[in-house]
């Protein structure tokens, strides 16, 4: 699994994903592999801008 952040840089999960778990009514994930978790939020670009200029 490769993660893409808005400012282009990478992070790349090499072991296996056991689950996905998706909070109902939003884009946000959590993601379990073997040995870590992540939560990963979508945002829209817009969103993603307005935040950024603050």
């Amino acid at each position: 699994m490769v993660i893409e952040f808005p400012d282009g840089m990478h992070e790349y999960v090499t072991t296996p994903v056991k689950r996905v778990l998706r909070v109902v009514g939003r884009d946000i994930f959590y993601i379990e592999t073997l040995n870590s978790r992540y939560r990963l939020e979508v945002r829209g670009s817009e969103t993603a801008a307005a935040e950024g200029t603050g």
